[in-house]
């Protein structure tokens, strides 16, 4: 059983969103969709949800039309907020909850439950204006779950977030996992996607690149690396004895360096050594997420946050 993207295309006028997209998320999974501003997630998402209607193509879960579901198999955290900005936080979660028919009484204890997780209770009472950007995304996710939900879309849900609320996230996606909840999500943190993930799919201008189970993305790129620690040596000098080898990612604790199909890893090693150098950490690696997503995009995902986006955004309240 199964969220199946299947063969989607939209357009908007000249501006082809989604092109011939199509991956697969199985229950009970959490899937990283990753991709730049503009590469098409949020249009897939809205069509999941039938707030857009795909030109071509469809999506199901477990062998339905998505737009033939009841609403309330999906749980939707969009990327813009959501919330009624006048309303007092836990008044807002009830209500949200019973547009998917749960009673007023477990609404509120299942929101006191999740505000005390969040440690939030005390935004209770607050107005939704009030809040900081990263409390407001709290409250969204916990709307976008209250109705427990058999797929979650999840449009950045760590944007705003500081550390201790993204690893309070992070736990509460796997909680959903290991309760059979599929968790479809999108982001710009690699390392995030990377600790998360089973699966991704890195779609670019609306077609998807690459995708997969991720230890298979990463051992099909193709590209041999070490990680490697070495005292007192963090620029790894005795490398200019190893041709065919590049530092791609430099750290005081850890670096990564990328080696030509012709160099041995045990070819760094001995250099090292052979060097005097005091070797920490050494060990072979596949490449990174984020190595991947600049291999098939171009640029780092960070960097695309700041382009402008080419999505057009859904009118207000279609979420």
């Amino acid at each position: 059983m199964s969220l199946v993207v299947d063969h989607l295309h939209k357009r908007f006028g000249r501006v082809v969103a989604v092109d011939d997209l199509a991956f697969e998320v199985a229950q009970g999974q959490v899937f990283g969709f990753l991709g730049a501003n503009g590469a098409g997630k949020t249009t897939t998402m809205r069509i999941t949800l039938g707030v857009l209607e795909a030109d071509a193509g469809r999506v199901t879960w477990q062998g339905t039309d998505s737009n033939r579901l009841p609403r309330s198999t999906f749980g939707y955290l969009p990327e813009e907020r959501g919330l009624y900005p006048r309303m007092p936080v836990l008044d807002q979660l009830v209500f949200f909850a019973g547009l998917h028919g749960v009673p007023s009484g477990r609404a509120k204890r299942e929101a006191l439950a999740w505000l005390r997780r969040f440690r939030a209770e005390d935004l209770r009472e607050r107005k939704a204006e009030q809040l900081s950007k990263g409390n407001q995304q709290k409250v969204q996710f916990i709307a976008a779950v209250l109705h427990d939900p058999a797929v979650l879309l999840m449009d950045e849900p760590f944007t705003g977030l500081d550390p201790v609320n993204v690893m309070l996230l992070r736990e509460a996606f796997l909680e959903l996992r290991d309760r059979g909840r599929t968790v479809v999500f999108s982001t710009h943190q690699m390392e995030v996607a990377e600790a998360l993930c089973e699966s991704v799919a890195i779609v670019d201008h609306g077609r998807m690149v690459v995708g997969g189970p991720l230890r298979e993305v990463r051992r099909a790129a193709g590209r041999r690396m070490v990680r490697i620690s070495v005292e007192d040596d963090h620029r790894l000098s005795f490398l200019t004895t190893v041709p065919g080898t590049r530092v791609i990612q430099a750290g005081m604790d850890r670096s990564t360096v990328e080696l030509e199909p012709s160099v041995e890893p045990d070819a760094v090693l001995a250099a090292a050594i052979g060097a005097g150098a005091r070797v920490l950490h050494f060990e072979v690696a596949d490449p990174s997420l984020e190595q991947i997503f600049i291999d098939h995009v171009g640029r780092p995902a960070d960097e695309e946050m700041h382009l402008a986006a080419a999505e057009p955004v859904a009118p207000a309240g279609a979420a």
